[in-house]
């Protein structure tokens, strides 16, 4: 990848799970170098540990935002307002960066108040980002022209499918694909647990049940079916998939996968108060 096609610099602050993963898939891919991309931590000597294996260099959350072209705010998120006072009392929003912010829950119309002059737009990508797998989706804030959201897809894009949004779904979206890969784990080792009932080797199961996964999604996605027709296909009258599939249905696994999406998005809303 050519020097123009890179991101400028970037500072990450909040080095965490997401963190971590937007860091690793950047420079994956090459959108970001060691050189350009900072990392702002609250104790910078716990982010090192994690930070110097991909030979980036901890530092203080102000300092890493002083004069870096991208802010993006990968912090907790009761804690985006305490970050951002910190960062004006530093003068470090001085220069008017674009930030992006991908703490869930946290409003635009809120960063606008705590980070005046700064083009906003808010982000939700998932933990598969750290692999080139993730799904992204973004919404412009306050002060977001058409080059901050182009920034911002070429940042998420190189980590995954990138989706945009008006800013009312971002809860729901937080809720179906930022937990979205908890939930998919959790019905996967399910469902290798029904093998290794069955006397399959564990790790035999569970690598059946992620390639069956993996498998169906591609399909769905290259296909463009409704899950419900591709379900069909496989089955058959008086066959084993619909014994399993009625087994699945006593258990209420449809509502019961439905309100963990929309128990999620609920909560993700509440999180900034």
């Amino acid at each position: 990848m050519s020097e123009e096609d890179r991101l400028p610099v970037t500072a990450l602050l909040g080095f965490g799970t997401m963190g971590r993963a937007l860091a690793a898939g950047l420079l994956a891919k090459g959108l970001a170098t060691p050189k350009v991309l900072r990392v702002g931590a609250r104790r910078p000597d716990a982010a090192r540990a994690h930070a110097e294996p991909l030979e980036l260099v901890a530092m203080p959350p102000d300092e890493a935002a002083r004069g870096a072209e991208i802010l993006v705010l990968a912090v907790k998120p009761r804690d985006v307002a305490g970050l951002l006072q910190r960062l004006r009392e530093a003068g470090a929003l001085d220069h008017h960066p674009l930030v992006i912010s991908i703490a869930a829950g946290v409003r635009t119309a809120s960063l606008a108040d705590q980070a005046p002059g700064c083009a906003l737009v808010r982000a939700m990508p998932n933990t598969p980002c750290a692999i080139g797998k993730g799904v992204t989706v973004i919404c412009a804030g306050p002060g977001a022209e058409a080059h901050h959201l182009d920034l911002a897809r070429r940042m998420f894009g190189c980590l995954g499918a990138v989706l945009e949004l008006d800013e009312k779904h971002m809860d729901t979206v937080t809720g179906l694909s930022g937990s979205g890969p908890a939930f998919i784990y959790l019905v996967l080792e399910a469902m290798a647990e029904g093998a290794v009932m069955r006397g399959m080797p564990r790790a035999v199961a569970l690598e059946l049940a992620a390639r069956v996964a993996l498998g169906a999604s591609e399909m769905l996605l290259a296909t463009g079916r409704h899950p419900a027709s591709l379900r069909d296909d496989v089955t058959t009258p008086a066959g084993c998939t619909i014994a399993g599939l009625l087994a699945l249905e006593d258990g209420r696994i449809r509502s019961v996968l439905a309100r963990g999406v929309e128990t999620a998005a609920k909560v993700a809303g509440e999180l900034a108060s």
